[in-house]
């Protein structure tokens, strides 16, 4: 029987980051092959399309925070993120509406590199401090990862993959997913956050076990 993972991750989420490496890790230890499909999932969907403003300023706002609180919180996860093999800049990193992004994940996932499309788009907002509603850099990224060009466009001009995007968010609100990442294995075993590989691991061989 083979093994199905379901994960819901925003494309401008720290912690998902940081999951998808650990997942991988486990993957990689893991005997048995995995398929993984990525959903939409969107931290504030309330941001207006359009609005960017830096990471550090838009945390104080909604926590309430001063500077150098916020500054040791991102410190923290930039640390955690190093033990992963990732390098974060959220010093420059630009908050925006990631419905765009999440378009355009969908288109590659049509092309067979979900997977792919969401690491570059994690790697630019968090890593490279790229600004993920930007149309050229939504394109140009898709285009990285061997999404055709003029599709990526056609996507990002539009309204094109909205309705699924809308559709992945319903199906985490049935969930009960209030937090990402999160992670369902056969549609049966849920992992909420960024597990430690052997958490994964664990649960993997368990659903094997039972199959």
């Amino acid at each position: 029987m083979s093994i199905h993972i379901d994960v819901w991750s925003d494309v401008v989420c720290p912690w998902c980051y940081i999951g998808k490496r650990r997942l991988e890790t486990a993957l990689g230890r893991f005997e048995h092959d995995v398929t993984v499909t990525w959903h939409s999932f969107q931290l504030d969907p309330t941001i207006p399309a359009g609005t960017r403003e830096p990471v550090h300023e838009m945390l104080a706002k909604k926590i309430g925070a001063p500077a150098s609180q916020v500054r040791a919180m991102t410190h923290q996860v930039t640390q955690l993120a190093e033990a992963e093999g990732l390098t974060y800049d959220l010093g420059h990193a630009i908050s925006v509406n990631t419905r765009d992004a999440h378009r355009v994940a969908h288109l590659a996932g049509q092309h067979g590199l979900g997977t792919e499309m969401h690491e570059a788009l994690l790697k630019a907002h968090l890593s490279d401090a790229a600004v993920v509603d930007d149309p050229d850099t939504l394109v140009r990224l898709a285009a990285e990862v061997g999404v055709p060009e003029d599709e990526a466009a056609d996507v990002v001009r539009g309204t094109k993959y909205g309705a699924e995007v809308d559709a992945d968010i319903r199906r985490a609100r049935q969930l009960g997913i209030s937090g990402v990442p999160f992670f369902l294995i056969n549609q049966k075993y849920g992992i909420s956050g960024a597990q430690p590989a052997d958490a994964f691991l664990n649960a993997l061989r368990k659903v094997h076990a039972e199959s």
